[in-house]
């Protein structure tokens, strides 16, 4: 069955570790067990990311062998940030779609789907049920 990796993108302007966010947060995280729960039987892995301050940005200029080159934080100022994914295997791009309007991060910020590519011989068409 075809896979389909949805990035949770998020508005990132709280620190939720601090203790005025704790009921916040609490909601928050019921609403991702919510989820999980909903949608265990296509859950095949699936992370929170730390905060967009902790990333660092690598290129490599001249191409391979060249110099590295790295930059603290992502690679684009946004106001909506990665914060994590879920891999979920579902029959179809359709399928994968509501599974990911139940994800909570859909309801504040947005959360991307795509296949993912499985080099095992298989047309987009068949991995997208397009």
């Amino acid at each position: 069955m075809p896979q389909y990796l949805a990035l949770l993108y998020d508005i990132e302007d709280e620190d939720y570790s601090q203790p005025e966010y704790a009921e916040a947060t609490a909601a928050l995280l019921k609403e991702y067990e919510e989820f999980d729960r909903v949608a265990a039987e296509a859950v095949r892995g699936g992370n929170a990311l730390y905060p967009s301050s902790t990333a660092t940005t690598v290129r490599v200029r001249g191409g391979k062998g060249g110099e590295v080159i790295t930059t603290d934080g992502p690679f684009a100022e946004t106001k909506e940030v990665l914060g994590g994914y879920y891999l979920l295997e579902a029959p179809d791009l359709d399928a994968a779609i509501a599974l990911a309007a139940l994800i909570p991060a859909a309801w504040t910020g947005c959360v991307e789907v795509r296949p993912v590519m499985t080099f095992d011989g298989r047309t987009e068409e068949e991995i997208t049920g397009q």
